[in-house]
C-alpha cells in the first residue's frame, strides 16, 4: 500500500481545506511530520485512518457517527471532507468520505442533519480517467479491508506505529500482552475453537451422565424385580467402569432367577399330584355321602306316603262321586240359568211399577199397554206446538240481531263523525311532509352532482401524497439499481482484464506436443505458462458479464418503473392540484353528510304521499260507512213491526198448547216420559210371566236327572260337582302320591344304594378340608412359580435394554473421552500440556516468536550488536507461560526481562518490535506490501549515536522502496530530515506546510 495525496477540509483543527503529497515527501525515503503540541499532528494520521475505515482510533471518535470530527474552526457552509488517493494490490483507488452534517435548513428555521457519504473511484489508466466504483459505505469498508487484508485496529498498530503502545507492550505481563496479539492476529477463533471444545465436552458429558442415569435406572428397576438378589455397583453417573458393573450385576441377577425358576417348577408339579390325589378321596366321598344320603331320604318319604294313605283313599272316593254328579251338570247348569233369568226380569218389573203412578201400580201387562197407547198419542198432537215455539224462538233471536245491528250502526255513526271532525289538522300535517320530503329529494339531486367531483379530487389527491412517497422510493431503487450496475460492469471489466493477463495459461491448457500453437505456431512448448491462484476462467467472465446485464436490465426496469410513476403523480397533481388532502377529505365529508340528510328526508316522500293517500281513502270510506248506517237503521223500523206481530199470534197459540207446562216442549217431554214409563212396565210385567215358567220346567228336569245318577235330591248332586280348579287339584294330588309311591319303592331297590347304607356315615368336611389344603398348596406353588417366570422375564427385558443402552452409549462415551482429552488440552488443564498454554496462546506464542525474529534483526544495528529479542514459554510463578519477552545482553550474555531496559533503549526496543510487527502482520494479511508507514514520538529519549543507528535502520527501509514518516517534535531532527510536513496552528485554525521534499 503506497499513500499519493491525502485532501483534508473542516477536519479536526484544520478549518480549511489542507492536501498533503506523500508521493513528493516520499521521494526522500524518509519525512518528518513535526509541530508543536495540539497543533494536529495525530490529526492528519487520523484523517488518514478515516479516509480508509470511516472512523478514528480510539475515543476521539466520539458519538453521532463521526459528527465530532467537524472542526470547530470551519465556515457554516463547509461540509467536512476526506479524500485519500492511495494504490493497493496493484490498483490507483480515490475515497472520498464525508461525515454526517447538522447545516441551517434551506427552508424555514432550525437545522437539520445530512447522512454521511462515501465515493471509492478507481483509476484506468487505460482511458486515463477515473470511474466510479461504489456510494455504500458498508460495500467500500469490505472492499478496503479485503485489498488491505487488515482490520482498522490492526492499520493502527503495523502502519501508524504508537510507540507508547509497544513500550508498555515490552512491560507488559502475558495476560496484556495476548490481548494485543489477539487483536492483531485475529485468534478469537482459537479461542472459538477452545469455547467450542468446552461446550462439545459438557454436551457430551451431558449425554453420558443421562445415558448413565438411564442405566442406573434400569439398575434400580432390576434391583426392584429380583429382591434382595442383586447387589448395585456405588457409582454415580459419568464414573469409568458403571456401564460394566451393571452388566455383571444383571448377569448374576439373571442366573439367580433361573434357578428360582427352576425350583418353583418343581414344587408345582408336587403341588398338582398332590391335589389330584386329594380331589379323587374328596370326589368318593362325596358319592358315598350322596347315597347314603339318598338312601335315607327314601326311607323317609316312604314314612310320609304311610301317614296321608286314609287321605289318599278319602280323595279317590271324592273323585268317584264327581265324576258320577257329572251326568246331573247339564240340568243343573239349566236350572241355575232360567233361575237368573227370572230373577232379573222380575227385578226389572218391580224398579219400572215403582216409576208408575199409584193409580197403575198394580196394574196387568195388558192395561198398562192401553194407557202407553193413549200417551202416544196425545204427544202426536203437540207437533204443531213445538213448531209455534220454535218459530217464536226465532223470532226473538233475529229482534235481538236488529238491536245489536242498530247499536253497531250507531257506534260507526259517531266513530265516522268523530274521525271527521279531525280531518283537515291531519291532511293538512301529511301535505307538510310531503312537501318537506320533495324539497330535500331536490337538495339530495343537487349534492350528488357536487359529491362526485370531490370525491374525485380527494382520491387523485391520496394517490397524489401516496405517489410521491413512491416516487422518492422509485428514484432510491433506480440510483441503487444503477449504481449495481455500474458495480456489476466494473466487476465484470475487472474479471476480462485479468482473464487477458493470465490467457496465456488458459491457451496453453489446451497445448499438446506436435501440436502447433494457435499464437506462435510453434510445434514445441518447452515452458508452457501456467495457471496462478485466483485465475479466470472464461465461465468466470461469462458468469459476470450476465450478472451485468441482468442487474442493467433491473436498472433500466427501475428507470422505467420510476417515469411510470412520475407520469401517474403528474395526472393525479393535475386531478388535485396544490389542495391539502385533509381539506379535500374534509370537504367530502361535509358533502357525503349533507347529502346523507337530504337523501335520508327525501326517502320519506314515497311514504308521506301514500299515508296521505290511505288517509283521504279512509274518509271516503268513514263517509260511505255513514251514509251506509244511516240508511240500515231507517230500513229496520218496518222489520220490527212485522216482527212483533207475528210474535203476539205465536204467544196465544203457545199459552194454549202447553196447558200448566212452562212450555210445549216441557209438556211434550212429560207425555213422552209417561208412555216410556208404561211400556217399559208392560214389556217387564210379560217377561217375568215367561221367565218364571221356565224355572218351573227346569226344576222337573233336575230332579229326574239327579234320581237316575243315584243322588237323592238336587242339592246332593250339585255338592259332590267339582269345578274345574278343584277337579284338577284332586286329581294331581292322586298322581303326585302315585309318582311318590313309584320313586320310592325304585331308590329303595337299588343295590349301591342299599349297599352305601350299609357302609359307615362319609367323612365328607374332612375330604373337603384336605382337598381345600392342596387347592391352597397349589395355588401358592403357581403363583411363586409365575412370580418367578415374571422376575426372570424382567430381568432379561431390563438387561436386554441396559445391554442395548451401554452398546448405544458406547459411541458417545468413547466420543466423550476425546473430546474431554481434546478441551483438557486446549485449554491447557491436561496433564499432557505441561506449559499448560492454552490454544490460543500457543498460537499467539508462535507469533510472538516471529514478531521477536524480526524485531531482533533491527534491534541488533539499533543497538550496535548488543541486545536480542527473544520469545520465552517458561511459566510465571503459578500461572500459564506462552508469552514471556526477553532481551539477550551480548556483553553480559545474561537474559533478562524487557521491563529492565532503559528509557532510549526501550524506545529503540519497542521500534524494532513494531517493525517486525509490521513485517509479521503484512504477511499474516497475506503479503499486502506496505510502502507507507508511520512512527509517532519517542526519539527524544535517544542520544546522538543512538539516533544515528536508529535513523540508519528506517533509512534502510529505502531499499525496499518504503517511504516512513516520523511524527516528532525533536528538534534535531529537523535537522537529519530534509523531507518536512509541518502542521501550524493560529487562531483560526491549523494549516499544513510541506517542504524539503522531491
Amino acid at each position: 500500500m503506497r499513500l499519493h495525496r491525502l485532501d483534508i477540509t473542516a477536519f479536526g483543527p484544520f478549518g480549511a481545506s489542507q492536501s498533503v503529497d506523500f508521493d513528493d515527501l516520499s521521494a526522500a525515503g524518509l519525512f518528518l511530520l513535526h509541530g508543536p503540541t495540539g497543533a494536529g499532528k495525530t490529526s492528519v494520521l487520523d484523517a488518514v485512518c478515516y479516509a480508509l475505515y470511516g472512523s478514528v482510533p480510539g475515543a476521539r471518535q466520539g458519538s453521532g457517527q463521526g459528527m465530532t470530527l467537524r472542526s470547530d474552526h470551519a465556515a457554516p457552509g463547509t461540509r467536512t471532507e476526506v479524500r485519500l488517493e492511495l494504490t493497493v494490490a496493484g490498483r490507483r483507488l480515490e475515497i472520498t468520505r464525508q461525515p454526517p452534517w447538522e447545516r441551517l435548513k434551506l427552508r424555514g428555521k432550525g437545522t437539520t442533519v445530512d447522512k454521511a457519504q462515501t465515493w471509492l473511484r478507481e483509476y484506468d489508466p487505460t482511458t486515463r480517467a477515473w470511474k466510479d466504483l461504489s456510494r455504500s459505505h458498508q460495500e467500500i469498508g469490505e472492499e478496503i479491508t479485503q485489498l488491505l487484508g487488515m482490520s482498522r485496529e490492526q492499520f493502527c498498530q503495523v502502519v501508524l506505529l504508537p510507540q507508547g503502545d509497544f513500550a508498555r507492550f515490552l512491560r507488559a505481563d502475558a495476560e496484556a500482552r495476548g490481548k494485543l496479539l489477539g487483536r492483531l492476529f485475529d485468534t478469537g477463533r482459537f479461542a472459538e475453537v477452545e469455547k467450542r471444545l468446552a461446550e462439545r465436552r459438557r454436551a457430551t458429558e451431558a449425554q453420558v451422565r443421562e445415558g448413565d442415569a438411564a442405566l442406573l435406572a434400569d439398575a434400580h428397576r432390576m434391583q426392584q424385580a429380583a429382591g434382595d438378589t442383586m447387589e448395585l455397583p456405588e457409582l454415580a453417573p459419568g464414573e469409568p467402569g458403571l456401564a460394566e458393573a451393571v452388566l455383571e450385576a444383571a448377569a448374576v441377577a439373571r442366573a439367580t432367577a433361573r434357578e428360582l425358576l427352576t425350583i418353583a417348577d418343581r414344587r408345582l408339579t408336587a403341588a398338582e399330584s398332590a391335589r389330584a390325589a386329594t380331589g379323587r378321596e374328596l370326589a368318593d366321598a362325596r358319592e358315598l355321602d350322596r347315597l347314603q344320603r339318598r338312601f335315607a331320604e327314601a326311607r323317609e318319604r316312604a314314612a310320609r306316603l304311610a301317614e296321608r294313605s286314609d287321605a289318599h283313599r278319602a280323595a279317590q272316593e271324592r273323585m268317584e262321586r264327581a265324576r258320577k254328579a257329572e251326568a246331573v251338570a247339564p240340568a243343573l247348569e239349566l236350572r241355575d240359568v232360567a233361575d237368573s233369568e227370572h230373577r232379573r226380569a222380575a227385578a226389572a218389573e218391580a224398579r219400572a211399577r215403582a216409576l208408575l203412578p199409584q193409580a197403575l201400580a198394580d196394574a196387568g201387562a195388558a192395561p198398562l199397554a192401553a194407557a202407553a197407547r193413549r200417551a202416544a198419542e196425545e204427544l202426536g198432537g203437540l207437533e204443531s206446538a213445538r213448531r209455534a215455539e220454535r218459530r217464536l224462538a226465532a223470532l226473538v233471536e233475529e229482534r235481538a240481531g236488529l238491536d245489536r245491528q242498530e247499536r253497531a250502526d250507531e257506534e260507526v255513526r259517531q266513530e265516522a263523525e268523530t274521525w271527521l271532525a279531525d280531518w283537515e289538522t291531519v291532511r293538512t300535517g301529511l301535505q307538510s311532509r310531503v312537501d318537506s320530503a320533495q324539497e330535500a329529494a331536490t337538495r339530495a339531486e343537487q349534492l350528488a352532482v357536487q359529491r362526485d367531483p370531490a370525491r374525485r379530487r380527494l382520491t387523485a389527491a391520496r394517490q397524489r401524497d401516496r405517489l410521491t412517497d413512491d416516487t422518492e422510493a422509485a428514484r432510491q431503487r433506480a440510483l441503487a439499481a444503477a449504481e449495481d450496475a455500474v458495480e456489476a460492469r466494473a466487476h465484470w471489466l475487472d474479471l476480462k482484464e485479468q482473464r487477458l493477463h493470465g490467457i496465456a495459461a488458459e491457451l496453453a491448457a489446451n497445448l499438446t506436443d506436435g501440436t502447433p500453437c494457435a499464437v506462435c505456431g510453434a510445434t514445441q512448448h518447452p515452458a508452457p505458462a501456467r495457471k496462478t491462484a485466483g485465475h479466470v476462467d472464461r465461465e468466470a467472465e461469462e458468469r459476470a458479464l450476465t450478472a451485468y446485464q441482468t442487474a442493467d436490465e433491473l436498472r433500466a426496469q427501475a428507470e422505467r418503473h420510476l417515469g411510470a410513476v412520475r407520469e401517474a403523480l403528474a395526472a393525479a397533481t393535475a386531478e388535485a392540484g396544490d389542495t391539502p388532502t385533509a381539506q379535500l377529505a374534509e370537504e367530502a365529508e361535509e358533502l357525503d353528510g349533507a347529502y346523507t340528510r337530504a337523501r335520508a328526508t327525501a326517502s320519506g316522500l314515497h311514504a308521506a304521499q301514500e299515508e296521505l293517500r290511505r288517509a283521504e281513502g279512509e274518509r271516503e270510506q268513514r263517509v260511505a260507512a255513514q251514509q251506509q248506517a244511516a240508511v240500515r237503521s231507517a230500513s229496520r223500523v218496518a222489520g220490527r213491526d212485522r216482527l212483533g206481530r207475528e210474535q203476539a199470534l205465536l204467544e196465544e197459540e203457545l199459552t194454549r198448547a202447553r196447558g200448566t207446562a212452562e212450555s210445549v216442549t216441557a209438556r211434550a217431554a212429560q207425555l213422552e216420559r209417561r208412555a216410556a214409563l208404561l211400556t217399559d212396565a208392560a214389556d217387564t210385567a210379560r217377561a217375568a210371566e215367561d221367565t218364571a215358567q221356565r224355572l218351573k220346567d227346569a226344576d222337573a228336569r233336575l230332579s229326574d236327572a239327579a234320581f237316575r245318577a243315584g243322588f237323592d235330591t238336587p242339592a246332593d248332586a250339585a255338592a259332590a260337582l267339582l269345578d274345574d280348579t278343584a277337579h284338577r287339584e284332586l286329581q294331581r294330588r292322586l298322581d303326585a302320591w302315585q309318582t311318590e309311591d313309584a320313586a320310592v319303592r325304585a331308590v329303595l331297590a337299588e343295590a349301591d344304594t342299599a349297599d352305601a347304607a350299609r357302609r359307615p356315615p362319609a367323612d365328607l368336611t374332612a375330604a373337603e378340608q384336605a382337598a381345600a389344603d392342596a387347592d391352597r398348596r397349589l395355588r401358592e406353588a403357581s403363583s411363586a412359580r409365575d412370580a418367578a417366570d415374571r422376575c426372570r422375564a424382567e430381568l432379561d427385558r431390563l438387561s436386554a435394554h441396559a445391554a442395548t443402552s451401554v452398546r448405544r452409549l458406547a459411541p458417545l462415551r468413547e466420543e466423550y473421552t476425546r473430546v474431554a482429552r481434546l478441551a483438557s488440552l486446549a485449554a491447557g488443564t491436561s496433564a499432557d500440556n505441561e506449559r499448560r498454554m492454552r490454544l490460543e496462546s500457543y498460537v499467539l506464542a508462535a507469533r510472538l516468536e516471529q514478531v521477536a525474529a524480526a524485531a531482533t534483526a533491527r534491534l541488533l544495528r539499533m543497538s550496535s550488536g548488543r541486545y536480542t529479542l527473544v520469545h520465552s514459554d517458561d511459566r510465571s510463578g503459578r500461572g500459564r507461560s506462552g508469552l514471556g519477552l526477553h532481551v539477550v545482553d551480548a556483553w553480559t550474555g545474561r537474559e533478562r526481562d524487557t521491563a529492565t531496559l532503559s528509557g532510549g533503549e526501550t524506545f529503540f526496543a519497542s521500534l524494532a518490535l513494531a517493525l517486525g510487527l509490521a513485517d509479521v502482520v503484512t504477511d499474516e494479511a497475506g503479503g499486502v506490501r506496505l510502502d507507507t508507514l508511520f512512527i509517532d514520538e519517542g526519539f527524544g529519549s535517544l542520544d546522538d549515536q543512538t539516533l544515528d543507528e536508529v535513523l540508519d535502520v528506517l533509512d534502510a527501509l529505502r531499499e525496499r522502496d518504503r517511504s516512513v514518516g516520523i511524527v516528532s517534535h525533536v528538534p534535531d531532527l529537523r535537522r537529519r530530515i530534509h523531507a518536512q510536513l509541518e502542521v501550524v496552528k493560529g487562531r483560526s485554525g491549523s494549516v499544513l506546510r510541506q517542504r524539503g521534499a522531491g
